[in-house]
C-alpha cells in the first residue's frame, strides 16, 4: 500500500481549513494542542456550541447539536491535553437535550445557503438517536481522558437516552444510524453492561463484507467496515473477519488522489463545504491508517 505523506501538506495547504491543518500538524507531532484549539474556537459561540460550517454541509452560523461530533473529535485529538471548551460544551447540549434524553437532529436554521436540506428540515422537537448518539460516542472518547466530561449529567441522559432507543430498534435502521449506534456501544462497552448483547444485535444488520448502501444517497454512496471499526483492539472489530477490514484498509490507502489528499463519495452540497469535508476526511483517513500500521 502506498501513501503519498510528502503530498499530503501539500494538500492541505491549497484545500483545507486552518483547523484540519492544525489537526495533521498536531497528528504528525509537529503541532500543539493549543493552536488546535484556538483554530476550534473559530466556530464556537458565546453560548458554549458550535456553528460556522464546522460540520462542513451546515453552514448557518448558530449552535447546532450536529456540529458537537466535530467538536468532541478536536478534543479527542489533543489528549492526554483537556479544554474547558468541552464541559462547556457539554453544557450548551444539555440545555438543548428533549425531555427524554435525546438530542434533535438539528435546531432551526437562520442561514440555509449551502445547508444540506436535511439539516434544513430537521425536527427540533424530535430526539435523534443518529444525532445523539454519535455526538456521545465522541463525548465518552474524550471522557477516557477528562474526567469532567466524563461526570458531566449531559453524558449520563444521553447515554441513557441511546441505550433505551437502540433497545428499541426493531428494525435495520438507516445506515448512518447503524453506524453511528455501533460506535456508541463500541465507546461504552465496558461501562454499560447491556453495550455487549446490543452491539452484537446491530452486528446482525451489517453484511459480511462490511458494505451496508447508503439509502437516500449517491449511486455509489456506502457505509464500509472501517466506518464501523476504524481501529484496532475494539470490541466493535469482533463483527468483521479479519480479511474484510485488511482490504477495506487497501481500498482506504488507495483512496488518496493525486492531489495528495482523500475524497468523500456523498453528495456535495457547497464548494466550500466539499473542500471542508476534504480536509477533514484526509485527516481521518491519515488517523485510520497510522493506528492500523500501514503508514
Amino acid at each position: 500500500m502506498n501513501v503519498n505523506l510528502s503530498a499530503i501538506p501539500g494538500f492541505l495547504a491549497t484545500h483545507a481549513r486552518v483547523l484540519d491543518r492544525r489537526r495533521y500538524d498536531l497528528l504528525t507531532g509537529d503541532g500543539d494542542a493549543a493552536r488546535v484549539l484556538a483554530a476550534l474556537d473559530a466556530y464556537r459561540n458565546t453560548d458554549g456550541g458550535y456553528g460556522w460550517g464546522l460540520e462542513p454541509d451546515l453552514r448557518a452560523p448558530e449552535s447546532q447539536p450536529g456540529a458537537a461530533l466535530h467538536a468532541f473529535e478536536v478534543f479527542e485529538d489533543v489528549a492526554p491535553a483537556t479544554a474547558p471548551q468541552a464541559v462547556a460544551l457539554c453544557d450548551w447540549l444539555e440545555t438543548v437535550t428533549l425531555p427524554d434524553g435525546g438530542l434533535p437532529f438539528a435546531l432551526p436554521v437562520t442561514v440555509s445557503g449551502g445547508t444540506a436540506p436535511w439539516w434544513v428540515g430537521g425536527d427540533p422537537a424530535t430526539s435523534s438517536l443518529q444525532i445523539t448518539s454519535v455526538s456521545a460516542a465522541a463525548a465518552h472518547r474524550v471522557a477516557a481522558h477528562d474526567p469532567a466530561v466524563a461526570a458531566h449529567p449531559w453524558l449520563e441522559r444521553a447515554t441513557r437516552y441511546c441505550l433505551g432507543a437502540i433497545q428499541a430498534l426493531e428494525e435495520q435502521p438507516h445506515a448512518y444510524v447503524l453506524s453511528f449506534a455501533v460506535h456508541f456501544l463500541d465507546a461504552v462497552y465496558d461501562t454499560q453492561p447491556r453495550a455487549a448483547d446490543l452491539l452484537k444485535r446491530l452486528g446482525a444488520y451489517i453484511p459480511a463484507d462490511g458494505r451496508v448502501p447508503v439509502e437516500g444517497g449517491t449511486a455509489d454512496e456506502a457505509l464500509r467496515s472501517l466506518d464501523f471499526a476504524p481501529y484496532p483492539g475494539r470490541p466493535v472489530r469482533d463483527l468483521f473477519d479479519p480479511e474484510v477490514i485488511a482490504a477495506d484498509l487497501v481500498r482506504l490507502a488507495g483512496g488518496q488522489q493525486d492531489d495528495g489528499g482523500w475524497t468523500v463519495d456523498y453528495v456535495k452540497i457547497s464548494p466550500a463545504g466539499s473542500l471542508d469535508w476534504r480536509g477533514a476526511v484526509t485527516v481521518q483517513a491519515v488517523q485510520i491508517l497510522r493506528a492500523n500500521a500501514i503508514i
